[in-house]
């Protein structure tokens, strides 16, 4: 899933002064001192490069947004919004197609150094997987996409040109500079370098010589060097170019960000300092927020929760759907009771196991219980890549083979489960973010529903997403997981990440050709109703193959205390936090 980062929007100054000046505004801090603001979210941060497998994440990217920047931003609409402040990018020709970058000369690293282009060198290398190793590629990126850009880009002072391979369809938000500076990966990777030019320049010689010898160390650097659960002992880790920049990190407790004092090109932030306390329980966050304790509460909501909050008379509240959708994931490659190898390599037979047990996941159940006392429209969500509402939805759910699913049948799944030829109970463990109190409820459902077919679901639950770390655990340990994925953009790509072989968020080794093939050709689709039957295809084979199951699209619920003005949440990561520049006590009121 691609993730956006800083960006906003400011007021305009008239075009003629400036020409009549022959000068620029000066930049103007609009930052109110001595003014806190406390906000929840059920996880903090603990990797500070959103970019790689290990870090991409919501609450990660959550701090990120907030000490980043990119070319665009999307604003609560959602609609994609270019960040002018920081830099220009400009499409110059569509055969080839090629993208033209700029950042603007004002945007420094907190360290004084300028975001330029060894920065954006970088990302190129990263996410296009442009270097690879004994073991794959240098960088391990969530999504890498080395058949988009391959070539060598051209760089100039604070510019960069991109050349694609193909025409690909989502280019506006496929590139970005990311949250690690090139000269901080390449002085971690050899501490001897202690000037930042000096850093860059090698860096980019590297690149362009490619010298994989000598980037390695820097690949490993930004692979594993940004990881960081409690506040940075070396400052390179915890850069900023962004209004704030971290101050204080406590493992999961809370992480302090400050006014970032080089921060100088774009829309200033209000608060002198914002903290993110984790909260897991939405609960307790607005236990939390009625004490005065935090002053935006957001989180995975229960119907007691909506109650609460409405009750709360010192605060406002927002609802509405999210752009996250629920799911359940399969592993296929662990030796558990969906793995083929369990079975001799019969395919079939685990094809069975793995579809007898979808059948018993209480979808309709889930959504009555826990979902529509918050939003009585919501339903069953019944496709993997599109959102309810979609102009492809309908068209998508009507030909996928969801319908299959449509309710729980446990006949069915004995009759599976027999033809399988498999003995019961048929043991499933299963992984839900313990201390999460709505999936926790799911667990109990389907655990429940489940045992009537003959599984054995096995609570696995633990709090640190460990199978995400795909470098430490290569292999899933759960045969089972129920997570969402968060949309951060509203391009039409981007699930090969997930979906696709050996991709680095493919947590369950999942591995169909033609969702690969199909999928690739998404990229290069300019015809709708073909990107819509591609789709189609795509979710044919994964219903089919017994993938996973998709139960139902987040319903949103943010509240905050009335002495704070500006917030607004939006449907797309990072949610609540997209506008936080904007954020500031209300006229008259303490904050703390």
């Amino acid at each position: 899933m691609k993730a956006t980062r800083l960006a906003a929007g400011v007021s305009v100054v008239a075009a003629g002064a400036l020409v009549l000046a022959g000068c620029s505004v000066p930049y103007e801090s609009e930052v109110i001192e001595d003014t806190e603001i406390t906000v929840s979210w059920n996880d903090i941060i603990d990797n500070f490069n959103t970019s790689s497998t290990a870090g991409n994440n919501v609450a990660n990217s959550n701090v990120a947004y907030m000490t980043t920047a990119s070319f665009n931003y999307y604003n609560d609409s959602p609609e994609l919004v270019q960040n002018t402040d920081f830099g220009t990018y400009e499409k110059t020709s569509d055969d080839p197609l090629t993208v033209e970058y700029t950042i603007n000369e004002n945007v420094v690293w907190s360290d004084g150094a300028p975001v330029d282009e060894a920065d954006m060198l970088l990302a190129w290398a990263s996410i296009f997987g442009a270097f690879e190793g004994e073991e794959g590629y240098l960088f391990n990126h969530a999504n890498p996409r080395p058949e988009l850009a391959s070539s060598l880009p051209e760089i100039e002072d604070n510019k960069l040109t991109l050349v694609y391979d193909v025409p690909f369809v989502d280019w506006e938000v496929q590139f970005g500079v990311g949250s690690v500076a090139a000269h901080a990966a390449v002085m971690l990777a050899y501490p001897e370098i202690e000037d930042p030019e000096e850093a860059k320049e090698q860096f980019i010689e590297a690149v362009q010589n490619d010298d994989v010898e000598w980037l390695t160390p820097v690949a490993d650097a930004w692979n594993s060097d940004f990881a960081s659960a409690n506040t940075p002992d070396n400052a390179l880790v915890n850069l900023s170019y962004g209004p704030y920049i971290v101050e204080d990190l406590v493992e999961e407790d809370y992480v302090t960000l400050v006014a970032n004092e080089n921060f100088a090109w774009g829309p200033s932030a209000k608060y002198e300092r914002i903290t993110i306390r984790q909260i897991a329980d939405p609960t307790a966050q607005v236990q939390s927020l009625q004490n005065q304790d935090v002053q935006v509460a957001s989180g995975q909501p229960t119907p007691d929760v909506l109650q609460l909050v409405q009750e709360t008379e010192t605060a406002e509240y927002y609802t509405g759907d999210e752009a996250t959708y629920e799911h359940v994931d399969l592993t296929f490659n662990n030796g558990g009771p969906f793995d083929p190898a369990t079975y001799g390599g019969d395919e079939e037979t685990a094809r069975l196991v793995r579809t007898a047990f979808l059948h018993t996941i209480p979808r309709n159940e889930i959504v009555e219980k826990l979902i529509q006392p918050l939003n009585p429209n919501a339903g069953v969500r019944n496709s993997i890549l599109q959102i309810p509402g979609s102009p492809s939805y309908d068209d998508i759910v009507a030909e996928n083979g969801s319908d299959a699913y449509a309710e729980v049948d446990i006949d069915m799944a004995k009759s599976l489960l027999e033809e399988a030829g498999v003995e019961t109970p048929v043991d499933v463990k299963f992984w839900y973010p313990e201390g999460n109190a709505r999936r926790a409820a799911e667990f109990e459902l389907i655990a429940t529903s489940a045992a009537l077919a003959g599984f054995n679901v096995i609570d696995d639950s633990e709090p640190n997403w460990e199978f995400t770390d795909t470098t430490a655990n290569p292999i899933n340990p759960h045969d089972a997981v129920i997570f969402a994925w968060a949309s951060t953009s509203l391009a039409l790509t981007g699930t090969d990440q997930y979906l696709g072989t050996g991709q680095p968020s493919n947590f369950g080794g999942y591995s169909n050709e033609t969702v690969d093939t199909r999928l690739k050709d998404l990229e290069t689709e300019l015809d709708e109703a073909e990107q819509t039957q591609i789709q189609i295809d795509v979710e044919q084979q994964l219903w089919n193959d017994g993938y996973g199951i998709t139960i139902f699209q987040f319903p949103g619920l943010t509240a905050w205390d009335k002495g704070v003005e500006g917030i607004a949440p939006a449907p797309l990561a990072p949610y609540y936090f997209w506008n936080f520049w904007e954020w500031a006590p209300t006229s008259g009121a303490a904050a703390e």
